[in-house]
C-alpha cells in the first residue's frame, strides 16, 4: 500500500508553468481551500514536493483542513545557482535575483489570484536554506508578503557562498547586508505589519548564532519578531521542523 502523506481528503492542486524569467518549468503545489496564504521553500536542493514527502505538510494539515491556512509549496534553483560549484559566484547572484524576480512577479501574482485576494500579503516559510528564502522574500518585498516563520536558518550567504564576491545581484539577495539599510515604506511595514518568527534549535547541526545576528540586526531596526531559540537536544531535522511549524502557526492564531 502506498505511503499516505497527506490526507486523501485534503485539496491539492499541483499546477505550474515555464518562468519567463527563469527559462525553466516551474511547479507549484497548493494545498486547502482557503485561510491565510502561506508560501514554503523547499530545503537545500529539493523540490516542491520535498515538503509532503517528509511529513511537513503532514503535520500542518489541521490548520490546512479547517481553512485557517492555505498551503503554497514551490521548487528551489539552488542546484542552479548557490549549490553549483562550476558556475561562478557572479552567475549563481544573477541566478538568485532571477529566482527573486519569480518570486516577486510570478509566484505573488499567482498565490493572490488563487486565493482570490488581489492584496493578499503571503506568509513564508522554510528550514534550512529554505529559511534563508522565506526571509529574503519577505525583507525584500514587505508590500508583497506579510511574515514568516523562518526555521534553523541563515541568514548571510557571505561565509560560506560568496568568496568575497559582491555585487547588486549579491547585496540586494543578502538580508544581513541590505536590512540595516533599509528605510522608507518597507521599513514601516515590517516594523507595523508583518508577523516574524526566527525559530532554531541548538543541537547538532543547528547554527543558532545565525539566528541571532539576524535577530540583533531586526533589534536595531525597530523591527518586532519573536527570537525562539529551542534546546540542545534539537537538532538540524525533520522531526523539529514538524514541531517548530505547527506550534507557531497555533501561536499566530493560524
Amino acid at each position: 500500500m502506498p505511503i499516505q502523506y497527506i490526507d486523501p481528503a485534503m485539496p491539492k492542486v499541483i499546477d505550474g508553468w515555464r518562468s519567463p524569467r527563469l527559462g525553466l518549468e516551474m511547479p507549484i503545489v497548493s494545498y486547502g481551500h482557503a485561510g491565510t496564504p502561506i508560501l514554503l521553500f523547499p530545503t537545500a536542493a529539493a523540490d516542491f514536493l520535498e515538503n509532503e514527502r517528509f511529513f511537513l505538510v503532514k503535520a500542518i494539515e489541521p490548520h490546512i483542513m479547517s481553512g485557517k491556512v492555505r498551503l503554497f509549496s514551490i521548487d528551489s534553483i539552488n542546484s542552479y545557482a548557490w549549490m553549483d560549484k562550476h558556475v561562478p559566484v557572479r552567475e549563481q547572484a544573477r541566478r538568485q535575483a532571477m529566482y527573486s524576480a519569480y518570486l516577486e512577479e510570478e509566484v505573488v501574482p499567482y498565490i493572490r489570484h488563487v486565493s482570490g485576494d488581489r492584496h493578499a500579503r503571503a506568509l513564508t516559510t522554510g528550514a534550512s536554506f529554505g529559511a534563508f528564502h522565506a526571509a529574503n522574500a519577505l525583507f525584500r518585498r514587505p508590500d508583497l508578503f506579510g511574515g514568516m516563520i523562518a526555521m534553523s536558518g541563515f541568514y548571510d550567504l557571505a561565509p560560506s557562498y560568496l568568496d568575497g564576491y559582491s555585487d547588486d545581484n549579491v547585496f540586494f539577495n543578502n538580508p544581513a547586508w541590505y536590512l540595516p539599510g533599509m528605510s522608507g515604506h518597507a521599513l514601516e511595514l515590517l516594523q507595523g505589519s508583518s508577523r516574524i518568527v526566527i525559530v532554531t534549535g541548538q543541537g547538532a547541526y543547528e547554527a543558532p548564532d545565525a539566528s541571532r545576528r539576524l535577530a540583533g540586526i531586526l533589534e536595531q531596526k525597530q523591527i518586532p519578531h519573536w527570537l525562539d531559540i529551542w534546546g540542545h537536544d534539537v537538532r538540524h531535522d525533520w522531526p523539529w521542523w514538524r514541531k517548530m511549524l505547527p506550534f507557531h502557526l497555533e501561536k499566530m492564531g493560524l
